[in-house]
């Protein structure tokens, strides 16, 4: 029967516990009393360990029971015992403080750098607490005497293996192994216990680094596609830039291994995204991309036509099918194209990413994956990656789990890492979301490879991001024509004496008799051959395929030419019984026992009452374009900031229970019984990585609508990257479609400068469509227009229009981004209503909203033609009537700005012969709409009439933040816009 002291010390389960506390101190000290008095009153594993730790202690207080010794010998017995006692404790807990402080800080002293002559956290300093030299011991009140002494092992570490206890000397060797060799680990800030005691057995237990001759003889062979593909294009293209991964020639075998043991896992379809390093070596030898297909690339003679793209060959994306010969199972590889903003492709993959899942039903990502390269200056320097990372755990963003690669070249383009970050480490941002970081020498491939295998095998057991950081170097300049020497002489002087990791791996498996020198040079001279019958064919390829370089193709939406099936839109109008049930799913709450706020309520309410009269607003025209969508089986997603509710309150299209917590109802998902899902979600305080994401996500499949809100519409401006670089010029670079919506409230309120324009001159400013000359007419020309816009750019005024272009943007035959220039005031304004008929069966978007009053029946008559654009229409319309104006001024609203309805102005120019044509805008003249019209309508005339401008001044900043000087403006605006004198005879 076991003592009293064994039964505190020990578990349920049998196993002693670990000593981490003053409880444990108290029940080890009543043990080792027990034990001295009786060492056989304790469990044989303990009389073991006591003794071990005892041996140089007198064997007669050892073995003699206290009872037989006098009274004076047994006080002393009982003062030494408890002496010992304390100093067996202070010993112990001195060890496990030691441990810790290698589990914590060991990473700081880890032989990372491949050149032998950088600190990778930025400082040569070695932490106090960590055991460099015998004379440190004392920090702990431990001696070089307690070398030999064992230590019973806590279970907060693996470094024992299957012994229980072990010499303080195999303690400090087994920890510098582990934590101070080629792989420095950072995971004790994880706040997990479970997932903190998973990376330890993962990386303390003994002999955790053995490799099979067959595994080795992998990892070589790839290393050796992966050095001699570089130095083939170095060959054949000496002066050409390559953006080569040389010095991180590891990273191929790297990534095969992450995508190896994922496959293995259940993982079947992988999406990354990389900079321009190191791209054409993945899509070589990772995406296993023909090599004649890239070796195209660098025919000078290609055109531009030929190439399907608009954009360098290192910015290029792919996607394909491939078999994975490690375990012969089917897997899908896309890498997404990307321009040299680095980092910008981050949430574009997640968001591609989440909707791969989506459509799959996989819930869990278990067999759609992300992975992410990132350069070392960019990963601490671009704040793309933060808005990325922190999108990882939230409920509508995450992507079950990322795999970060750092290539860790320990520069930027010329700048020390110590001018680029103020962080020990450019992965620190990891940090944030608990994420591991695993550090590792580029030049020990086999660290790397179990690095890979165990990031992968996290990334598939918790689903959370995980960071691998490849510390190397970069063997040439930032490209293949920069000299490096200029800003790092020292460190490109050890770099040109550096042998290759391929020739050092080679030449430990020929001395370790895993290979000959033979079979060596035939694997060289094997790949070598494949890259030469490569390039004769590539010499032969007349035409490059378009299909070849597309990262999200869309099987069967388009021809085999890449073209439309035909240039026609479906009808946009729904039928009177559809928009009647969406009505009343809208202005009901369908689940029962569910308690809305009083408020909603009345708002419910009112929608009843609108659908009751065959009428809409705003918000109830975009919920019947939603609705009847996803009556069709098409996908709906909205995200933005407060988009559930809708920033302005007109949406609620998330309902909460008022009296149970997080009880939520989202009506529209209830309209239909074999409905498609909607997807509303409100976002992080994010525009960059948020509307990179679902740029992403509608990447993944043509027949979804995929909507981004901003809060308000000049917060844009924090997502300017994804506008430019991805969205105006996507298609043209890279041969992708993409349908995204952007919906940008927008309007002069005179609530200052900050939240009145989305800045619609810029958006404009980047349409492809050409100015100068009018276009000829054909009878596809609407539809047409659109297949030749790069975006398309709209101002409704109506909610029937709103809910006709969100319709249109799906019924299309193609897919082009929607610029919607969505209103605040007029959510809520009683004339901006619209009637079923106006959305019914044989109804259509209006790119022009004619005069329909007292001028357009007597347009000979009417003296002034105002065309506007959105909420001002409005505000002009009332003034005429305050002016009794209405015959001989006549107001056309331009609801489809890009492309320019010319077809349309030019008839409703002709039709008022005698009228003054005027612009009126509420924007300043050089921000809004003014520069972009004014050319298109000279051409439309034909230089025959102006054009003249009404609106306010130039201004630097959008809008005033005074409410008198709003007014002011306002009504001058009205005023010249009224004034049938106001021009004269002033100069065009």
């Amino acid at each position: 029967m076991r003592s009293v002291f064994q039964t505190r010390l020990y578990s349920e389960s049998g196993t002693p516990e670990p000593f981490l506390n003053g409880n444990h101190s108290n029940y080890l000290e009543e043990m080792y009393c027990a034990w001295c008095a009786n060492p056989k009153s304790v469990h044989e594993s303990w009389d073991k360990f006591f003794q071990a730790s005892n041996a140089s202690a007198p064997s007669d207080l050892l073995n003699r029971p206290s009872g037989n010794l006098p009274v004076a010998a047994q006080t002393q017995n009982r003062t030494q015992t408890s002496a010992q006692a304390a100093k067996l404790i202070e010993d112990h807990l001195a060890v496990q403080t030691l441990i810790r402080a290698y589990q914590i800080r060991g990473h700081h002293v880890a032989q990372l750098d491949p050149l032998g002559i950088l600190d990778a956290d930025l400082d040569s300093c070695v932490p106090f607490d960590l055991i460099t030299s015998m004379d440190k011991l004392g920090i702990y009140g431990l001696h070089e005497s307690d070398l030999d002494k064992v230590f019973r092992l806590p279970t907060t570490t693996f470094i024992g293996g299957n012994e229980p206890a072990i010499s303080l000397r195999e303690i400090l060797k087994r920890l510098e192994n582990t934590y101070c060799r080629h792989i420095g680990l950072e995971f004790m800030f994880i706040n997990d216990v479970e997932q903190c005691q998973w990376i330890r057995q993962k990386f303390e237990t003994p002999g955790i680094l053995k490799f099979t001759n067959q595994e080795k003889k992998r990892l070589l062979a790839r290393l050796v596609r992966s050095t001699r593909f570089e130095e083939f294009l170095a060959r054949k293209w000496s002066s050409e830039k390559r953006f080569g991964v040389e010095g991180c020639e590891v990273l191929i075998p790297a990534l095969k291994t992450i995508i190896d043991v994922s496959i293995a896992k259940e993982v079947d379809h992988v999406i990354m995204g990389m900079p321009h390093r190191g791209r054409l070596n993945v899509l070589a030898n990772v995406i296993r991309k023909d090599l004649e297909q890239i070796f195209c690339q660098f025919d000078p003679k290609l055109e531009a036509s030929e190439e399907g793209s608009g954009d360098v060959k290192y910015h290029l994306g792919v996607y394909h099918e491939r078999i994975n010969r490690t375990n012969n199972k089917h897997i899908t590889m896309s890498l997404m194209a990307n321009p040299s903003h680095l980092e910008a492709v981050n949430p574009v993959v997640q968001g591609k990413t989440k909707a791969v899942q989506f459509y799959r039903g996989d819930t869990k990502g278990k067999t759609v994956m992300s992975i992410l390269l990132h350069g070392d200056a960019a990963f601490a320097g671009q704040g793309i990656v933060y808005e990325t990372i922190h999108l990882s755990d939230l409920p509508s963003y995450t992507t079950h789990g990322t795999i970060h690669v750092v290539v860790n070249n320990q520069i930027g383009f010329t700048t020390d890492p110590r001018m680029a970050r103020s962080s020990p480490y450019p992965t620190d941002v990891a940090r944030v979301v608990n994420a591991p970081i695993f550090h590792v020498n580029s030049d020990d491939p086999e660290a790397v490879i179990y690095v890979c295998k165990v990031a992968a095998e996290w990334r598939n057991t918790f689903n959370k991001d995980v960071v691998v950081d490849l510390v190397c170097y970069r063997k040439r300049g930032h490209n293949e024509m920069d000299e490096p020497m200029f800003t790092q002489p020292l460190m490109y002087k050890q770099i040109q004496q550096q042998a290759s990791v391929l020739k050092k791996y080679a030449d430990k498996l020929i001395s370790e008799g895993v290979l000959t020198l033979q079979e060596y040079e035939e694997e060289v001279a094997d790949y070598d051959r494949i890259c030469e019958e490569a390039f004769t064919r590539a010499k032969d390829e007349k035409i490059l395929e378009i299909k070849e370089w597309l990262d999200s193709p869309w099987p069967g939406f388009f021809t085999q030419s890449g073209e439309p099936k035909s240039l026609t839109c479906a009808p946009t109008g729904v039928s009177e019984e559809v928009l009647q049930h969406i009505g009343n799913g809208a202005s009901s709450v369908p689940v029962k026992d569910f308690t809305i706020h009083s408020g909603l309520s009345r708002i419910l309410r009112g929608r009843a009452e609108m659908v009751k009269n065959q009428m809409v607003d705003w918000g109830l025209a975009e919920y019947m374009a939603f609705g009847s969508l996803l009556k069709e089986g098409i996908h709906v997603r909205l995200s933005g900031q407060d988009v559930e509710r809708g920033t302005f309150s007109h949406r609620h299209h998330v309902l909460h229970d008022q009296d149970v917590d997080k009880k939520t109802c989202i009506p529209m998902n209830h309209l239909w019984p074999d409905q498609a899902p909607y997807t509303v979600c409100n976002s992080s305080l994010s525009e960059f990585g948020v509307l990179g994401f679902e740029l992403g996500f509608a990447m993944a499949n043509p027949n979804a609508l995929v909507c981004w809100e901003a809060q308000f519409g000049d917060f844009n401006n924090t997502a300017q990257c994804i506008l430019d670089q991805f969205i105006s010029s996507g298609q043209t670079k890279w041969v992708r479609h993409n349908g995204i919506v952007l919906l940008l409230p927008h309007g002069m309120e005179g609530m200052g400068p900050e939240h009145s324009s989305a800045r619609p001159e810029r958006f404009l400013q980047m349409c492809n469509e050409d100015s100068d000359v009018y276009p000829e007419y054909t009878e596809e020309f609407e539809v047409k227009q659109l297949f030749d816009c790069n975006w398309i750019i709209v101002n409704c005024s109506t909610p029937a229009n709103y809910f006709h272009v969100l319709r249109r943007q799906i019924l299309l035959p193609f897919r082009k981004p929607l610029i919607i220039l969505t209103p605040k005031s007029l959510l809520r304004h009683p004339d901006a209503r619209s009637h079923f008929d106006e959305m019914k069966t044989g109804t259509a978007f209006q790119r022009i909203i004619p005069d329909e009053g007292l001028a357009a029946q007597n347009p000979d008559d009417v003296k002034r033609l105002i065309f506007c654009t959105g909420k001002v229409y409005y505000e002009l319309a009332k003034e005429r009537i305050n002016r009794k104006m209405e015959k001989e001024v006549a107001i056309i609203r331009l609801e489809q700005i890009s492309p320019f309805p010319f077809d349309m102005l030019k008839m409703e120019v002709d039709k008022y012969p005698n009228a003054e044509l005027i612009w009126c805008q509420e924007e300043h003249k050089n921000i809004g709409y003014y520069d972009y019209v004014r050319p298109r309508f000279r051409v439309t005339v034909q230089f025959k009439r102006p054009i003249w401008y009404v609106g306010r001044d130039p201004s630097a900043a959008p809008a005033t933040g005074n409410k008198n000087t709003h007014l002011t403006e306002l009504q001058d605006m009205l005023d010249t816009s009224f004034n049938l004198q106001a021009f004269g005879d002033m100069a065009f």
